[in-house]
């Protein structure tokens, strides 16, 4: 059964400003989606709820599809567990931050053997810290240097590498390409690319070139609200000049 991440009515203000307004939508496992917003219209409040690092006021989210190996209805047989749908937790959700959060006294080498040790499923993979090092092209000079001492691109492959150890269902990433040179940019698009397959990838940008070329949606949150782009609109030619328009009304932060 194909994961979905259903958000209902989902609130959220600061003081008198209504960031998120009764927010509706579905995204699916399979898919990127490119959350696409001005700076200050609340693209980041929303992840923020999402992963627990905020609490909304009202409304939530839930997901579907998710195995449940102790449900399973009368009559039902196969190997494949039962789906279930429950509220979102922290645990189904891996939060790439704008600015990376990571344990800068140990090399990626040791953080990766690390988190590779706390996540069981990922041992029963055969792949070692080198295999998944590797993923990255992380050389091998600089997987034993101290993670302090990275770059922000370097620290965010460490911080991709994390999803794919512990396989988290909603993978979020906060402005992920804005700060990065045209080669690390364009290995992480890569990896998004092959790893969307298992996951629901949402990822924030103001870029409206970078959602175009990677995503298979783009969502427009204005005004509170998260509105869907059609794949035909998006690529009209009039549609940035549409867009610079309709953003000019928000009354953003």
């Amino acid at each position: 059964m194909t994961l979905k991440l259903v958000i209902e009515q989902l609130e959220k203000s600061f003081g008198d400003k209504r960031v998120l307004d009764r927010v509706d939508y579905t995204f699916e496992q399979g898919r990127i989606y490119g959350l696409l917003g001005r700076n200050g219209a609340g693209k980041t409040t929303l992840f923020n709820c999402l992963s627990g690092e905020q609490q909304a006021e009202a409304g939530g989210a839930r997901i579907i599809g998710l195995p449940d190996e102790q449900v399973r209805p009368e009559g039902a047989s196969g190997e494949e567990p039962y789906s279930r749908s429950s509220p979102l937790s922290p645990e189904d959700v891996g939060y790439v931050f704008s600015q990376p959060i990571l344990p800068e006294f140990l090399t990626g080498y040791e953080f990766v053997k690390f988190y590779r040790e706390i996540h069981p499923q990922a041992q029963g993979s055969g792949q070692s810290p080198d295999d998944y090092l590797d993923l990255v092209r992380l050389t091998r000079e600089d997987r034993h240097r101290l993670i302090k001492d990275y770059s922000h691109g370097m620290k965010n492959k460490i911080q991709i590498l994390c999803f794919l150890i512990a396989k988290p269902p909603v993978i979020l990433l906060d402005e992920p390409l804005t700060s990065f040179d045209v080669v690390v940019a364009h290995e992480i698009k890569q990896l998004l690319l092959e790893m969307k397959r298992d996951h629901i990838i949402l990822f924030s940008t103001h870029i409206l070139q970078l959602a175009a070329e990677l995503c298979d949606e783009v969502v427009l949150l204005h005004k509170g609200k998260l509105e869907p782009i059609s794949a035909d609109r998006l690529t009209s030619s009039s549609f940035e000049a549409e867009l610079v328009e309709l953003l000019k009304e928000e009354n953003h932060a």
